[in-house]
């Protein structure tokens, strides 16, 4: 009887080791995603607006645009995380107006909009012009 208790207090301890083994692996990996922290947005006074820079994970420029009371307002860029330009447009205290463009890999799709509501679409791809959508 001595003997199967000593080897069930040998398999607890080994049991309680590769428990700590684990705690301790679990505990690392939690400090190293604790350390990769998302780059915090860049904020900027200029005059009546405040120019947003937002970043991807990566650390590339997301966004940028400005805000003027709480809304955006002007001219706003957006950025693939390759760093390759996504969106452009324009913003009049908070609603979309006027053209903006949407880059994907072949084609650009051009949206007019008017106080945040579509007007036309347009997909231009390889030179050529195809209207797709229009509000009348």
């Amino acid at each position: 009887m001595f003997i199967f208790s000593e080897g069930l207090l040998t398999f607890v301890n080994y049991c309680q080791v590769i428990m700590k083994n684990i705690a301790l692996l679990i505990f690392l990996f939690s400090l190293t995603l604790s350390a990769q922290e998302n780059i915090k947005p860049k904020f900027k006074k200029e005059g009546e607006l405040i120019k947003a820079m937002f970043y991807h994970d990566n650390g590339k420029i997301a966004q940028i645009g400005y805000f003027k009371d709480k809304k955006r307002h002007g001219n706003w860029i957006s950025y693939h995380p390759s760093g390759k330009k996504s969106t452009m447009g324009t913003y009049k205290s908070g609603l979309k107006t006027g053209q903006w463009f949407f880059w994907n890999k072949n084609d650009l799709i051009e949206v007019i909009y008017e106080e945040n509501k579509i007007i036309n679409v347009l997909e231009w791809n390889n030179s050529e012009k195809k209207l797709i959508a229009k509000n009348n």
